[in-house]
């Protein structure tokens, strides 16, 4: 079905609010979307693809190539789109720490995903996930212990110096190929190379499920200046500096048997088009900021994707 395959990371620059749509249960009213069986963060994959379809829309991008590349905007039924996209899985999820402000945690779980999409799409790596133990974390960066442990948050971690360099060359890859090139990033392109920690999957999984922006918020009366009754509630954000990735999947152009195009676009050149986008008419989604999720009339959900794979591997 798809002939061509990228992953595409998306790194965030605000807090993201991917939502489930209603709570059921708990204190949260406005939840993130999160997976059912390890209770990580995660975006549905419709949910990237229609950012980013109206993203290209919103800059007036050319709506006719946008209908042959993402699918029609009115009739679903006339043809499917070219291009798909997986469900968004975490990479590295921010952590406070006293040190250095936050360190970017991942763990053997969260890589060992990547590693397998990576491998699916093509895209060799020499670098092997280590082990790691409860109670433990693995870092190269010294400067980040007090007394020979991390501290992150209210908990301390015993700690494993990458004397031979196994996880540093994780760090080092991560940094190269899934944040922006461009110099304005390169401050978080050394952190990442320096603060990025492995934690095991259970330690992971207690920071991603409660060290999560939660936000109140209130809605005013416009006459009388003051909160309406009731109107209190409780959204969750994902935080900025989270990475996540996504596989981006294309095939051949489709179209409706009425209305063939003068000139069918194979995948090759639909992922092309949208990973490095045309001179003279699309923007490339490489290294673009997006919008996803809700409240953006608040400045939440700005992410910005940097796309590899292919023969730029």
């Amino acid at each position: 079905m798809f002939q061509e395959t990228r992953i595409a990371f998306l790194y965030c620059v605000s807090p993201v609010h991917m939502g489930t749509g209603t709570a059921v249960g708990g204190l949260i009213d406005n939840p993130i979307q999160r997976e059912r069986h390890t209770e990580y963060p995660m975006m549905a994959g419709s949910g990237i693809k229609g950012a980013i379809r109206h993203d290209y829309w919103a800059r007036d991008e050319d709506k006719n190539l946008l209908n042959r590349l993402f699918g029609p905007e009115s009739d679903a039924a006339e043809h499917a789109g070219a291009l798909s996209f997986s469900d968004g899985q975490l990479v590295a999820f921010p952590v406070r720490c006293p040190k250095v402000g936050f360190v970017y945690a991942t763990s053997p779980l969260l890589l060992g995903r990547l590693k397998r999409q990576l491998g699916l799409a093509k895209i060799i790596t020499t670098w092997n996930i280590p082990e790691i133990n409860s109670g433990d974390c693995r870092m190269r960066n010294p400067n980040l212990l007090t007394e020979n442990k991390l501290a992150l948050e209210a908990y301390e971690l015993s700690a494993q110096m990458d004397a031979d360099n196994s996880f540093g060359v994780i760090a080092d890859w991560l940094a190269e190929s899934a944040l922006p090139t461009e110099k304005y990033f390169e401050y978080f392109r050394n952190k990442l190379k320096t603060d990025l920690v492995l934690l095991s999957d259970d330690e992971l999984h207690y920071f991603v499920v409660n060290s999560t922006v939660v936000e109140p918020h209130v809605r005013i009366d416009d006459v009388s200046g003051t909160a309406d009754g009731g109107a209190l509630f409780y959204t969750e954000n994902l935080p900025p500096e989270s990475l996540l990735f996504t596989v981006v999947m294309a095939s051949q152009e489709r179209y409706s048997r009425e209305k063939k195009p003068d000139k069918v676009m194979d995948a090759s050149k639909i992922i092309d088009l949208l990973e490095n986008g045309d001179a003279d008419k699309w923007q490339a989604l490489n290294g673009r900021m997006v919008q996803f999720g809700g409240d953006a009339t608040t400045g939440r959900g700005q992410i910005i994707c940097s796309v590899i794979g292919g023969t730029h591997e």
